[in-house]
């Protein structure tokens, strides 16, 4: 009898690593945004993106020295599928993350992140012919109402200037979304019925992306200049490291593992389970959390729930 309950949970254990790596990842990128949030204050976005991008490919490279598998071999539309999902992904998609931050704080950001999934599952269908059923829609209008109800809510200051940088935060955090779902899809086309490795998958997609990031910072070099006198202080050094070590290092390898082992529009209902990791981090940092915003949070993940459980 403990022979076959020891299967059944290897098993279980084995066929659910797509869904355990999006939670994780999912955890990971909650403590991260906490501490981009932070770190906004400081570095403007396409820096921060730059950096985190930087000390993420450090740490892959590491790993994969590590681990011994070097010079994989890889499809040519595979590897194109995989650099244009970190150019979307990565280099767009994280930008306007960061930026979508500094306007709206985390919470917000991660909450309009929960449109990625319906928007994964509609691109998903249109481009990998991933079908979807009444319980699903029914999802996605959960979702859209929960992101809705708290996208919403009423600030304390209501002048012209708060009510500007609301929208441009809101502008930036969709843009953010789009992004992401169209790399997500395009990371699932490639890895899908393949044998590319995740770490290797993490890696190129970051290594286009922060390409991209570097070619964009120079061209605005003269412009905006690299404003990284903050990284001069050994505090903002540490945090910069280990939100990077967390939340793209970790959290884009474990995102790779679930893209590749769980269906596109499953793995981004469970990747975009950030805010339910956030709420307790505010709380914890004794910031005064809503009951709307709670209510919010729970509508949308019980929206992205259906598009799992009732798939």
């Amino acid at each position: 009898m403990d022979v076959i309950f020891n299967n059944y949970l290897n098993l279980s254990v084995t066929s659910l690593k797509g869904e355990i790596a999006a939670l994780s990842a999912a955890c990971l990128w909650a403590v991260a945004s906490v501490l981009y949030g932070r770190l906004g204050e400081r570095i403007p976005p396409l820096q921060l993106n730059l950096i985190k991008g930087i000390i993420a490919i450090a740490f892959l490279l590491l790993t994969i020295i590590i681990s011994g598998e070097l010079f994989p071999s890889i499809p040519p539309l595979s590897l194109c599928l995989i650099l244009l999902s970190g150019v979307v992904g990565i280099c767009l998609g994280d930008t306007a993350f960061l930026a979508a931050i500094n306007f709206l704080g985390v919470r917000r950001v991660l909450l309009i992140g929960t449109l990625a999934p319906p928007m994964t599952a509609i691109l998903a269908l249109i481009f990998l012919q991933e079908r979807l059923n009444m319980s699903a829609w029914c999802g996605i209008l959960l979702t859209v109402l929960g992101v809705a109800w708290v996208v919403t809510e009423r600030v304390p200051s209501t002048s012209e200037n708060s009510s500007r940088y609301l929208w441009q935060g809101i502008g930036f955090a969709l843009l953010a979304a789009v992004a992401n779902a169209t790399g997500g899809v395009l990371s699932r086309a490639a890895l899908a019925n393949t044998s590319i490795n995740p770490l290797w998958a993490a890696l190129l997609r970051l290594i286009a992306g922060v390409l991209m990031l570097l070619i964009w910072v120079l061209c605005r070099k003269q412009q905006d200049g690299l404003a990284l006198k903050s990284l001069q202080k050994p505090r903002v050094i540490l945090v910069a490291i280990f939100a990077a070590f967390c939340g793209t290092y970790l959290g884009i390898w474990l995102q790779q593992i679930a893209i590749k082992f769980t269906a596109a529009g499953i793995s981004f209902t469970l990747l975009q389970t950030s805010p339910l990791f956030v709420i307790p981090i505010a709380i914890a940092m004794k910031e005064k959390v809503s009951v709307r915003a709670i209510a919010g949070v729970i509508v949308a993940i019980v929206g992205i729930g259906l598009l799992f459980y009732l798939k």
